[in-house]
């Protein structure tokens, strides 16, 4: 590992992991667009997904026979937890939330309150003091996340300001999901947990697929939503996952400093591709939440409070 140190192939592939993973909300917005509901869309892409990673697990043992694959059985829900919260419910909840809200505020909601409520949630059970610079922090995003959420009642109406309230869920399941997950990652190699939730949180939104009579589309797709799909599936999901592991294995916990750009990059892409524009609220919120999260975190998380940040949120 270099500590930290980035060189022009590290930030050329993080460049590229943040594109894939902040265009992954315009993504689901043009595939519902196409007339896929939220469930059927998490489905598929984890079905696919989830199939690449056991693959990539399976060619991993045949060349090393000493890679670790199975679990221990008194691990299994804790596996099958993380596989609900952080892609069966998440995902189900995220992608409502970009049908009834938009891109732009899901990345905002999802990408920066979510790391703000770990350290949060992390401070409170570990006991750690938390100082009054981050607890400004918190504040400021607090306020960020007001401004938001009463932008979209003011100036969109109901079903932004409900699909609003809806994405608020989504830190909550990912703090749920990291936390839950940091005794995984100490016991597991990284890309193995994230293999088998992939895999069993498609397999647990199969019943909410045949629930609302979606899993007989996946026969029928168009090729729209077939790019789609194997864009989330291949290029955000098992793609991304492998830029994610080897930049973080060269230089670190520093890798997530780019993360907190993804926001900007969905926004980009919303303007080109849906046409969506930001309320002057939206983009202050998101602004005040952003500083918000740099107050709480700019001394530091401990690299492993950093490392099980992110996943699966794109």
């Amino acid at each position: 590992m270099k500590s930290g140190v980035f060189d022009a192939f590290d930030a050329f592939l993080m460049v590229m992991l943040i594109t894939f993973w902040g265009s992954s909300f315009v993504v689901v917005e043009l595939v519902l667009g196409e007339g896929l509901s939220p469930i059927a869309i998490a489905t598929f892409r984890f079905i696919l997904a989830g199939s690449l990673f056991i693959l990539a697990m399976g060619f991993n043992r045949r060349r090393n026979p000493t890679y670790r694959l199975l679990l221990k059985g008194s691990d299994w829900p804790g596996i099958l937890f993380l596989a609900l919260s952080g892609v069966t419910l998440f995902f189900t909840v995220q992608y409502t939330g970009i049908q009834l809200a938009g891109a732009s505020i899901a990345a905002i909601l999802v990408c920066l309150l979510s790391p703000l409520l770990i350290n949060g949630v992390s401070a409170l059970m570990f006991k750690e003091h938390l100082t009054s610079l981050q607890v400004l922090g918190i504040t400021v995003a607090a306020i960020g996340t007001v401004v938001v959420v009463a932008g979209t009642a003011t100036f969109h109406g109901g079903q932004f300001f409900y699909g609003t309230m809806i994405l608020l869920a989504t830190p909550v399941l990912w703090a749920a999901y990291t936390l839950v997950g940091r005794k995984m990652l100490n016991k597991y190699e990284p890309f193995v947990v994230v293999a088998y939730v992939n895999a069993l949180g498609g397999l647990m939104l199969i019943p909410f697929s045949l629930g609302e009579n979606s899993l007989h589309q996946i026969v029928a797709l168009n090729i729209n939503e077939w790019l789609g799909i194997i864009y989330l599936a291949v290029a955000c999901s098992f793609v991304g996952y492998y830029i994610w592991f080897y930049v973080l294995k060269r230089v670190g916990a520093t890798a997530s400093s780019f993360l907190f750009a993804e926001p900007l990059v969905t926004a980009v892409f919303a303007a080109i591709f849906v046409n969506e524009t930001l309320s002057t609220f939206t983009i202050a919120g998101g602004l005040l939440i952003f500083a918000g999260v740099y107050l709480v975190i700019r001394r530091g998380p401990r690299p492993r409070d950093l490392e099980t940040q992110k996943s699966f949120w794109d």
